[in-house]
């Protein structure tokens, strides 16, 4: 099936000038010379869009999020790249855009009628449904200069969802609205998509993007950093926007293969070798396996006792069981040993996660040695619920 939107290699750079003289000064320049530092908004992003998708826009302020849709819809340019959209579409980019403000309410959905391409003979069959779901009563007849935003945003949004769009493109617009709208509006749209109108979603409210869209991509400083089901982008893009860039480790160095030697230092008596995990990328229920190999340089240690412990990138504490509370005997015999620590069915929900692992004796009052964030993992979901881990639970309807 062809893409109905269909993005290749799209570049916007745009010239920053210091002051506005700098601009005429570069205009006026007999050598050409150059007062303007280049800014690219997007930096070659590639992607395509399925027919009735509903694709998710994330990204911070200044990702490149509305210079996309505003190329989109044709408002801008592109610098470079291509852009293909098969259908008519429909757009509420900023509120009053395309609005005359000394035009009434109803004057200006003709207006914006002909700027999607519709003459008044084709908006006349519609103008009913479209004041009825605005719902801004005799305002309607008003010049919209006075308009609060909430007004603009009813009005743009009527307009736009009832006129058939092939591609409807919503750029924060329910930010303003109140719940009763904001339920409105997205109960429309869950109507226009089963009826195949593609949508392009531009939230702040992550969750939103997770429980209406099927796909989403994330615009980080004007390139992709990564596209795919809606819910596990936002799971990845939440962990980062909460906690930044997380460097990525596994393992530790492998060791595994090199020969048991008594360290120099004395004091030392056992240390971690090496830690893995048996993939980075995890579903909520999947079996997570951690291998360690630890070598013990006394003829024995009493009490040698192995913890493993979950932590958040922030350091806040999920689980940490150990082998002396859970009555499992560890090898303590001089030597490299090897222990699996096995969970059959991960019970937590999307983020990023770690494994601390320590050996300690005396009870883990005394370290032997320590390894913080030894082994770094991910959780992705399709959207099935919510916070940081899933709890076996029933639901009874009593009453």
């Amino acid at each position: 099936m062809e893409p109905i939107i269909e993005i290749q290699q799209l570049v916007k750079t745009y010239k920053l000038y210091d002051k506005p003289a700098d601009r005429l000064k570069e205009a006026l320049s007999i050598t050409k010379k150059k007062y303007h530092r280049e800014f690219s908004a997007l930096n070659g992003i590639t992607f395509s869009v399925e027919k009735g998708d509903a694709l998710g826009i994330l990204g911070k302020n200044g990702s490149g999020k509305s210079t996309l849709l505003k190329m989109i819809t044709g408002v801008l340019s592109p610098t470079s790249g291509k852009i293909q959209a098969n259908g008519k579409i429909a757009a509420i980019l900023e509120l009053g855009a395309g609005f005359n403000p000394e035009y009434t309410g109803r004057e200006n959905i003709y207006l914006n009628g002909l700027m999607m391409g519709y003459s008044r003979e084709e908006m006349d069959p519609r103008i009913t449904a479209i004041i009825e779901f605005a719902d801004i009563g005799t305002f309607i007849d008003q010049p919209v200069k006075l308009y609060s935003s909430g007004m603009f945003a009813r009005l743009a949004f009527a307009v736009s969802i009832n006129v058939d769009p092939d591609i409807l493109i919503v750029d924060e617009a329910l930010a303003v609205g109140d719940m009763r709208f904001q339920t409105k509006c997205i109960d429309k749209m869950k109507e226009l998509k089963s009826k195949g109108t593609t949508i392009l979603f531009v939230s702040h409210a992550a969750e939103q993007v997770k429980r209406f869209c099927n796909k989403a991509v994330w615009i980080k400083d004007g390139v992709i950093e990564v596209i795919g089901e809606a819910s596990e982008v936002v799971d990845q893009y939440e962990d980062f926007m909460r906690y930044g860039e997380i460097s990525s480790r596994v393992t530790l160095e492998d060791k595994e293969e090199e020969e048991f030697v008594l360290p120099t230092n004395p004091d030392t008596l056992a240390s971690i070798k090496t830690v893995s995990i048996n993939k980075e990328k995890f579903e909520t229920f999947d079996q997570v396996v951690v291998d360690v190999i630890y070598d013990v340089y006394e003829t024995e240690i009493n009490g040698l006792l192995l913890g493993i412990a979950i932590y958040t990138p922030d350091r806040k504490y999920i689980f940490g069981p150990n082998t002396d509370l859970e009555e499992v005997r560890i090898p303590i015999q001089k030597g490299r040993h090897k222990i699996r620590y096995t969970i059959p069915k991960l019970p937590l929900l999307g983020g990023t996660y770690c494994f601390d692992i320590g050996l300690f004796n005396n009870k883990g009052i005394v370290s032997l040695d320590y390894k913080q964030d030894a082994a770094q993992f991910t959780v992705t979901n399709k959207y099935f619920s919510e916070g940081m881990l899933y709890i076996q639970h029933n639901w009874d309807v009593v009453k």
